[in-house]
């Protein structure tokens, strides 16, 4: 029995990813999915104006978006799905992880976001959508002027 363990931060892109996953790393043959949520960090102006069991309350809401939106997808083939809220670092989720259910493939389905470096989930496993090849708009928008510059000169 396969299990894998896959973290999200939003389902929309998750559903995205997984239907486009060739046969070998989508859920082909999966019998028990771990789906870790990753509820969006909130900034700490928020959180001067916006109590704890608020915050608390908002992230149980938001988990239960995702799992309405996930399960029926990974349940398809009769898998098994125990959803986890994740909670502080990931890398430390995926050992407890690991160790509770065994030896299991990790998945990435996060968003990957412009100009943010997403956590790792695992020392093993490069954050999702990140390549060694990030350059800033700024930079290339710049370079581009340069070229434009310099054609425009001759």
């Amino acid at each position: 029995m396969e299990k894998v363990i896959l973290y999200v931060d939003d389902a929309a892109y998750a559903r995205e990813f997984l239907a486009r996953a060739p046969a070998d790393a989508g859920s082909a043959g999966v019998q028990q999915w771990v789906l870790v949520a990753c509820a969006p960090r909130m900034t700490h102006r928020i959180s001067k104006w916006v109590s704890h069991s608020a915050r608390e309350n908002w992230r149980a809401k938001w988990f239960s978006k995702v799992q309405e939106q996930l399960l029926p997808v990974l349940e398809l083939g009769g898998s098994q799905v125990t959803p986890v809220l994740a909670k502080g670092p990931l890398t430390e989720l995926t050992k407890r992880l690991k160790m509770e259910h065994g030896t299991a493939r990790v998945v990435d389905a996060r968003r990957p976001k412009i100009g943010v470096d997403l956590e790792p989930v695992a020392p093993d496993v490069p954050p999702a959508g990140q390549s060694g090849w990030a350059l800033p708009g700024a930079v290339i928008g710049m370079g581009a002027l340069l070229v434009l510059a310099n054609e425009l000169s001759e």
